[in-house]
């Protein structure tokens, strides 16, 4: 029972790591420049990296409770 709950949790770290890594090559692909004042390119490229978590995060997470809504239809019948 410890062993399923430490592979999830395991799995889990992973999926997250997974997907803000994705999302931060997708959202690095985006021109923000016009968007960024002079002298203020260390907040931005802060602000990017935290966009790149939420969304990241969220889309991980919409990934793992599908896979567990999934694995509870058993108990549907």
């Amino acid at each position: 029972m410890f062993s399923s709950i430490g592979i999830m949790a395991l799995v889990g770290m992973i999926s997250h790591l997974l997907f803000i890594y994705i999302t931060w090559r997708i959202v690095t692909t985006i021109n923000f420049d016009p968007l960024i004042r002079k002298g203020r390119e260390a907040e931005a490229r802060i602000l990017i990296i935290f966009i790149a978590i939420v969304i990241g995060t969220g889309v991980s997470r919409f990934i793992l409770d599908f896979i567990q809504w999934s694995q509870d239809l058993l108990y549907l019948f």
